[in-house]
């Protein structure tokens, strides 16, 4: 793209007044987007990202101009701006001599996705979405998506590298809404991998995929709403993993533990986690979508132990954060383009298999959820709190799942859901998402076998009856018979009086009102 002496000049212009360190990023992407909806294909696009990032040291602060200039003279401008604002003083920086350096391919692609003819592409789509409507009647609408990017990235700096990289990803999104004409509910499937078109021949099904998605929202459209409380739960593999990344995984990059932000910062070497569980951020997975040969700062790749059996043994580091913790880079600088300078992040992360057998985890639970489909939430880093919605479902009442539920949210504190997992299954499965943070959404796995959490707070629509004690057998034998209680109170989250209104022998499930302040609001309790 650039050549080694142009880089050496922007390099030298960059530390020109001052600074310890600089680099460039160089980028040329191609991004290619088909989608269909209704069975038609809507649209199909093909752009091309192509720009430069200069970065420059200015003690343990950074300084990061970017632009899609990429001739000499405009590289040297980007420099310039970057230097101008050093308040370092200026040092003799001396000759500036780039040395190539050639990386191992360990993610080769066999077919380039934009090789494949536009027809091809199509029927992946139409496949996903005849899958997915033969699910049932009740699927209203599909949509999916392709999505490809090819991206070629330089990288050069003041301390001699000169390196590049080739990444090729490839995703399908399906989504199918069910509907009974009253309510809709969705269900969602979005399989990628570090792979060209080639992802269809071993890895992804697309039929299968609209299947899947179809058939999570024809189960939820019936199902009741999930009960509120404090009880066991147990986490599918998968993209389950979610929910490690977001309230543990974010909290041990750099990013968060350099300035102190994190709840995890300065216990390197203790226990933050039950001895069952180990956790792992590997970037040299092949092929997998959150795997690069390097980082977007030239570093290779690394696997990564975060915890090995309970115990915190690394973080992921960046080279400025890097700097400033006393602590060398980990390859886990990463950015969504070069309109973003790098910060530390996650690639693959997941908990390691274990030894317990998955089924055992639900026989021996007793009453509480089970979360077969994790679906988006959010996370304070700070102090790890985390609520994530549970896209799919199942209430599991002494030991068996007994019927779906909908409305679930997981809710807590990393740092206490890390030693409150008492099982962890022997198989571990992943998922793909794509992550947000200050250098914008990159591509990330999120993986782990199942897992049980001894008590975990589930949010939900439903009351659920903490001690069953307070309806007694007479009350409890009325209900069941269709007898109005107009005045029956059941303890409830927050000391919340709930009052049963109706209740039959074919519906145990009372709807029920509480009055919360001056809202009155429909809830459901299950006795």
């Amino acid at each position: 793209m650039v050549s080694s002496s142009v880089c050496e000049h922007v390099l030298a212009r960059a530390l020109s007044r001052g600074g310890t360190f600089a680099e460039i990023f160089i980028e040329d992407s191609r991004n290619f987007s088909m989608s269909l909806r209704d069975g038609r294909i809507e649209n199909a696009a093909l752009s091309r990202p192509y720009g430069a990032g200069v970065r420059v040291y200015d003690g343990l602060r950074s300084i990061y101009v970017y632009t899609c200039d990429v001739s000499e003279s405009g590289l040297l401008r980007a420099a310039e701006r970057a230097a101008a604002a050093v308040t370092d003083t200026p040092k003799s920086v001396g000759d500036i001599k780039l040395a190539e350096r050639v990386n191992a391919d360990i993610h080769p692609v066999k077919t380039p996705f934009l090789s494949v003819e536009a027809s091809r592409r199509a029927e992946i789509l139409r496949k996903a979405d005849k899958a997915a409507r033969a699910v049932s009647s009740n699927i209203v609408q599909v949509s999916a998506g392709l999505l490809s990017r090819e991206q070629h990235v330089l990288i050069a700096n003041s301390e001699g590298l000169y390196t590049g990289d080739t990444r090729v990803y490839t995703r399908l999104l399906c989504s199918a809404v069910a509907s009974d004409g009253k309510e809709n509910q969705t269900g969602m499937r979005n399989p990628g991998a570090l792979m060209g078109f080639e992802l269809f021949d071993s890895r992804v099904d697309p039929e299968k995929t609209g299947h899947d998605a179809a058939q999570s929202a024809v189960t939820m459209l019936t199902a009741p709403y999930c009960a509120a409380g404090e009880m066991p739960v147990v986490i599918a593999g998968g993209f389950g993993g979610v929910i490690f990344h977001e309230a543990c995984g974010h909290a041990l990059e750099a990013t968060s533990v350099a300035p102190g932000m994190s709840v995890f910062a300065g216990k390197l070497g203790q226990q933050i986690a039950a001895p069952c569980v180990t956790a792992i951020d590997d970037g040299t997975m092949p092929n997998e979508w959150g795997s690069e040969n390097i980082d977007d700062e030239g570093t290779p790749t690394t696997r990564l132990v975060l915890i090995e059996n309970g115990i915190l043994r690394n973080y992921m580091v960046d080279r400025l954060n890097g700097r400033k913790m006393g602590m060398a880079p980990t390859g886990s600088a990463r950015r969504e383009n070069y309109t973003y300078a790098p910060t530390s992040r996650m690639r693959n992360t997941f908990i390691a298999p274990g030894h317990d057998d998955e089924d055992e985890m639900i026989l021996t639970m007793g009453d509480g959820l089970y979360a077969a489909q994790m679906g988006g939430g959010s996370v304070n880093p700070a102090t790890g709190e985390f609520n994530f919605a549970v896209q799919e479902g199942y209430l599991v009442r002494d030991g068996k799942i007994v019927s779906p539920v909908r409305g679930a949210s997981l809710i807590g504190k990393g740092e206490q859901i890390l030693m409150r997992i008492d099982r962890v299954g022997q198989h571990m499965t992943m998922g793909q998402g794509m992550c947000g943070s200050l250098s914008g959404s990159v591509p990330t796995n999120v993986g782990q076998p199942t897992i049980r959490v001894s008590s975990l707070t589930v949010g939900g629509r439903a009351i659920r009856i903490f001690n069953p004690l307070v309806l007694d057998y007479e009350v409890y034998t009325k209900l069941n018979e269709g007898v109005e209680i107009p005045e029956v109170a059941v303890e409830a989250p927050d000391g919340v009086k709930v009052q049963v209104v109706q209740a039959t022998q074919e519906n145990p499930i009372a709807v029920i009102y509480a009055n919360e302040g001056m809202e009155e609001r429909i809830y459901k309790v299950i006795f």
